[in-house]
Parts: C-alpha cells; sequence; structure tokens
C-alpha cells in the first residue's frame, strides 16, 4: 500500500486495457496518491495463429477475445480495492482507457458476434486488435481515393490513414466475410464496449472518434465516398458506426448493480466516458503546448497539445480538443517498441547467456542491457529499422519489416539488441523532425510507460533526440489518467485542467543529453535515415514484395 487511507478522503479507480493485460488502480481524489493496483493477464492473450478452437489465422492477424476484459474488471479491480484498504462508499468513480484502435463487430445490445452459436470458428467476427495489420490493402485504396477525390479529412491525418483504424478494418469485414460483415449491427471500439458494459449505455467517445474514426468538424466521411470504395460500404456510418458523441472526462452514465457486483464497487458511481491509452495519459504528465508525451510499452504513442495547427506528414491525426480542451491534439507513433524486443529475446537469446543472467538474477533484458551499457556509440557496426510492425509515424505503411544492417559472424546478442533500442529512438527522432518541419513546436519530451524503468534506453532517447527526458510520476501513467478523468466525471473537479493540477506527478529532467553521444549518434542517425527513406519511400520495393510471396506461400 503506498499511502495511509484516511475515513474522509475520496477516490477513484483506473483501469488500463492494454495489450496482453488490465490493470487497476485506487487512486486518491485529492493528490494523486496511487494507493494500490493489480494486474490481471488475458487468459487468451493475443490471438496470432490460431482462434481458441484451432481455426488457423493469416499472416498480420491479431485478434482478441472480449470475455478477457470482463475478466480484469472481476479480477483486477476488487484486487486493487482491497489492498489500498479503501471502503467501497469511498470511491466516487471509474475511468478507463483502451488501446486503440481495437474494435470489435457486435449486434445492437453490444453482443459479440464471437459469442454467438455458430460463430466461434469466424475470425472477423472476433475483436481486432490495434496491431491487426491485416486491412493493409483496404488502408492502401481508402488513401488512394480520399487522394483522387480531395476528401478534406484526409490532411487531418497526416496524408494518410492507418490500417490499424475503423474504417480499414471494417472494409475488410465487407471484402473477406459478408456474412459477418451483414450481421454486425455495431462496429465498436473496444474503448466504448467496455464502458457500455460498466454503466449500461453506449457513448461513443470523442478520442476514438476523433483520431480512429475519421471524424472532423462534426462529419465522417461521406456516403459518396465510401460507395465509392466499395458500394456495400456505402452505409458503414449510418448502419453500424454513427452515435452521439461524449467529451473526455463527461460522466457516461452510473455504474449498474450487475458491474457493481463485478469490481466491489458501489452501484451508481460515476462511470467516465472511455478514452484511449496514450491520449488519457497526457494530462497526467502534460498540460502546456508542445509538451510531447511518448508512451512507450509494447508499442509508442506520441501525444502533444499546441496551441498551433499544423499538417504533420505521417501523423496519427490531429483533432481539436482531442486530448485537452481548446487545444489541437497531435498523435504520431510507432507501432514496435517493447515487441521489438521482446520478440529478440524470445529469438535471439542463447542459452548461455540464459544461464549467466539466471546466476546474476537477472532477467534477459537486465542482463542483455546490462551487457550494452558497455558499449561506446557506434561500437557495435551496426545500423537496425524498427519496422518489426511496421510504421506507423511517419510513413504509414505496416507491410513494412524489420532490418539490421551490418551484421558479421562477431557480432554478438547484445550488439543488436541495443541496435534495437536505438532504432526505436532514431524512430523517435524522426517523428519530432516531421513535428518540427511542419513548424508545430516540440518543446519538451516526457516519457511514460514500463520502458521507463530502463535507464540505459532512455539516455540512448536523450542522447538521439537530444533533448532532456522528463518522467511521469507514476508506473500506471494510463490509469492514472483514466482515474483522473473519473475523479472529473465525478464532480470533484471542474474540468481535466484542474484535475492534472492536483494530481499529475512529472519528474523533470530526469535524464540529460550528453553532447558527445548526441555528435556521434547524429552519424549513425544519418544512416538510419538513408536506409528509412530507401525502403519506405519507394527507392527499393522489396518489403512488400517479400510480403506478397509470404502471401502465396501461405495460402
Amino acid at each position: 500500500m503506498a499511502e495511509e487511507t484516511t475515513a474522509g478522503e475520496t477516490y477513484t479507480v483506473g483501469v488500463d486495457f492494454g495489450t496482453l493485460s488490465g490493470r487497476a488502480v485506487v487512486v486518491r481524489v485529492r493528490d494523486g496518491a496511487e494507493l494500490a493496483s493489480a494486474e490481471h493477464a488475458y487468459p487468451h492473450a493475443v490471438l496470432d495463429r490460431t482462434l481458441p478452437d484451432g481455426t488457423r489465422l493469416p499472416p498480420d492477424w491479431a485478434l482478441q477475445v472480449p470475455s478477457d476484459y470482463l475478466d480484469v474488471l472481476r479480477t483486477a479491480v476488487p484486487e486493487a480495492l482491497a489492498r489500498a484498504g479503501v471502503r467501497p462508499e469511498q470511491v466516487i468513480g471509474v475511468g478507463t482507457d483502451f488501446t486503440a484502435c481495437t474494435v470489435l463487430p457486435t449486434l445492437d445490445d453490444g453482443t459479440p458476434l464471437c459469442d454467438l452459436p455458430g460463430l466461434v470458428d469466424r475470425p472477423h467476427a472476433y475483436v481486432k486488435l490495434w496491431r491487426h495489420h491485416a486491412a493493409q490493402g483496404q488502408a492502401d485504396r481508402i488513401n488512394a481515393l480520399a487522394a483522387e477525390l480531395k476528401e478534406p479529412w484526409l490532411e487531418r491525418y497526416g496524408g494518410k490513414i492507418s490500417s490499424e483504424w475503423e474504417f480499414a478494418k471494417a472494409l475488410q469485414v465487407l471484402e473477406e466475410d459478408p456474412e459477418i460483415y451483414r450481421r454486425t449491427e455495431r462496429w465498436l471500439e473496444a474503448a466504448d464496449w467496455i464502458v457500455w458494459r460498466l454503466c449500461g449505455t453506449y457513448v461513443r467517445n470523442a478520442c476514438t472518434a476523433g483520431y480512429k474514426g475519421q471524424y472532423q468538424n462534426g462529419l465522417y466521411p461521406s456516403r459518396e465516398y465510401l460507395a465509392a470504395l466499395n458500394p456495400d460500404f456505402a452505409d458503414f456510418v449510418t448502419g453500424k458506426l454513427e452515435h452521439p458523441i461524449g467529451q473526455l472526462g463527461e460522466c457516461a452514465g452510473r455504474l449498474t448493480a450487475e458491474a457493481a457486483a463485478w469490481t466491489g464497487l458501489p452501484e451508481g458511481i460515476a462511470v467516465c466516458v472511455g478514452n484511449v491509452d496514450a491520449h488519457v495519459t497526457a494530462p497526467a504528465a502534460a498540460v502546456e503546448p508542445g509538451q510531447m508525451v511518448a508512451i512507450m510499452g509494447t508499442s509508442t504513442c506520441h501525444v502533444m497539445s499546441s496551441d498551433q495547427y499544423g499538417t504533420v506528414p505521417g501523423m496519427c491525426g490531429v483533432v481539436d480538443g482531442g486530448i485537452l480542451p481548446g487545444a489541437w491534439g497531435y498523435e504520431a507513433g510507432q507501432s514496435g517498441v517493447g515487441d521489438i524486443f521482446a520478440w529478440f529475446v524470445r529469438t535471439g537469446f542463447p542459452a548461455e547467456y540464459a544461464a549467466k543472467a539466471e546466476a546474476l538474477g537477472q532477467n534477459a533484458h537486465e542482463y542483455l542491457t546490462g551487457l550494452a551499457a558497455g558499449q561506446r556509440v557506434g561500437e557495435h557496426g551496426l545500423i537496425a529499422l524498427d519496422w518489426h510492425s511496421g510504421n506507423r509515424s511517419v510513413l504509414v505503411d505496416h507491410d513494412l519489416s524489420g532490418v539490421v544492417v551490418g551484421q558479421t559472424l562477431s557480432t554478438r546478442p547484445e550488439d543488436v539488441y541495443r541496435a534495437l533500442l536505438e532504432a526505436t529512438a532514431f524512430g523517435t527522432r524522426t517523428i519530432i523532425d516531421a513535428f518540427e518541419a511542419a513548424e508545430v513546436p516540440v518543446r519538451e519530451l516526457i516519457i511514460a510507460g514500463g520502458l521507463t524503468k530502463n535507464a540505459l534506453l532512455m539516455q540512448i532517447y536523450a542522447d538521439v533526440t537530444r533533448r532532456p527526458l522528463s518522467i511521469i510520476g507514476s508506473t500506471q501513467g494510463p490509469a492514472l489518467g483514466a482515474a483522473m478523468h473519473a475523479a472529473v466525471a465525478a464532480g470533484a473537479y471542474p474540468g481535466i485542467r484542474a484535475a492534472a493540477g492536483a494530481m499529475g506527478k512529472v519528474h523533470r529532467r530526469v535524464h540529460l543529453p550528453d553532447l558527445g553521444r548526441a555528435a556521434a549518434y547524429d552519424r549513425l542517425y544519418a544512416e538510419y535515415r538513408l536506409l528509412h527513406d530507401y525502403f519506405g519511400r519507394g527507392a527499393n520495393d522489396v518489403m512488400h514484395r517479400l510480403r506478397r510471396i509470404r502471401a502465396e506461400a501461405s495460402a
């Protein structure tokens, strides 16, 4: 327990639904103190090879089972409450955040199609996780047609929308399983589905509508545009997607008796409108224009509020009030970061290293980080491209793939590991450079998420970006942000800026750039950008050709 409870205090609960697990945190409303947390791993994790019944999945699929999310409410929330020593009646609200774009097809009452008899073996009936990248072909057509027709919303997304988003994934369902598309009565963000289950009211949140649903200036893409994509897609917005929108920090409804029984929370408390994991974190760390928050976990999402509007090529979107009211909210990101490090440990960590790490009481990441930390910049002779899960920003192409250049017979695992750490830092610098070139200044870089505990990684980011790194004062940034929004929804604060002033916390300038290492990294970054543009901007289309060869071989 982080803090002692007091009888007169009030609390909120934030629940963060991540890629592999859900985490609940009990937070004191007065000052944002985190009393306790609990985590529940999803039993089905990510379905990327087979469905639960053994049905094989094609490459680039990533699905989930919605009942796993309900297990988080039944398990993690009561555990966190018990560990905090808080009486249920002291809790005044609950807030949630979710990965995005994570979407699912449901009936009109919110029943997931994968829960219906006869549909357990139909991949398109399941939740499509954010890193489901099998709709790249649909995204390419969406972008090409939007550019041809000069659709006004395209500029707000840096010229391209992603295969990860709502329209591309829905179009894939229509074209690959028309029956599932026909039976889909609602196309829901998981962020909204879980709120619906908590309060019994469906409210579409403004964050995902704007960033993942191409909702700009009160409008979605037109019926005429959708019909030009596919005549059967014409009524997608009016028939399956469109719904009243709730603003961030608003009360979506009151906790139902059923959800109270699951969570151990009092029936009738405020349930906050849903939000995205990255965007909900930002107010816990930054409320001033130009403060970019990088939420680093399996992937990285870069979010920033600004008083300036600009078109940043390859950004995930800019939404008026998308993060904080009265400011333009920008999003960019890298679709693989921690996932890349985990992949390397799974596939490139030899048995002799594992034995040495065990003898030292270290896990694989700790052991490799310790070895890599002893190297000088450039000593390993490698450059990597961090595209093992495609490229979200600034190329917006999930058919790109990872590269390591410079390996020899003398290359060691720690060399490759450090090169991958550095590649993700180069990817973040590429994003910052794109913002700066668009005259949207990045004045400060604040890091949140589980990867902040890796001091070497943080120092590399400071050196590569030539910026001091501040660190959010929480190991559960998204859950804290969700709890802050819940406090607003419950009426404890008049708005999220006021809640942030009392409940947010940041440790300033924790990691400072070293000018010597920064200069060395400038040389490596120049090589990274050469490879980035060579493979990513059409000079050599080998990655796309290899994807097609793999698809043909897997058919």
